[in-house]
């Protein structure tokens, strides 16, 4: 099963969702698909997705899924990948009004080159990187914290 989870940012991610609609209308994802998708206005035609999880929900969803497609946020990725999933990230981008600037690519580049997702720069990898998913071997997450902190700001300045 594919989560994706989009946050709670009061910010729309139509793009991503309108994607996997697509992908799976095409017969290009054939698997379960839930969406927690925050406040965008675009709603799923072709799988399921609630606007917010409680924590409770979020847990089981996380715990039920094998793959997790989600939005550049730290916080986002780094659950998932403790809970030890094939995570692809997906940065907001401002142009498309999904976040006030672009600081999540440099967030996702910075846990792809680190080897713990893929990552998506324009939508179109989205497809080609599920594929990946099946073989993607992400390296195991080591809770510390403050080394990924640090590695992350001293990449971003």
């Amino acid at each position: 099963m594919i989560f994706v989870t989009l946050g709670s940012q009061k910010f729309q991610f139509n793009r991503i969702l309108k994607e996997i609609d697509r992908l799976i209308e095409e017969g290009k994802i054939t698997e379960e698909v839930f969406a927690q998708i925050g406040y965008s206005d675009y709603k799923p035609k072709n799988y399921n997705y609630k606007e917010f999880l409680d924590r409770d929900e979020f847990n089981n969803m996380m715990s039920k899924c094998d793959k997790v497609i989600t939005h550049g946020g730290t916080g986002a990725i780094i659950g998932a990948v403790k809970n030890r999933k094939k995570v692809i990230a997906v940065p907001r981008l401002s142009k498309f009004g999904e976040h006030v600037d672009d600081h999540q690519i440099q967030i996702v580049e910075e846990f792809h080159r680190m080897k713990f997702i893929l990552s998506v720069k324009n939508m179109q990898e989205l497809e080609k990187n599920i594929y990946k998913l099946n073989d993607f071997k992400p390296k195991e997450y080591v809770s510390n914290t403050r080394k990924i902190i640090q590695s992350i700001e001293l990449y971003i300045s």
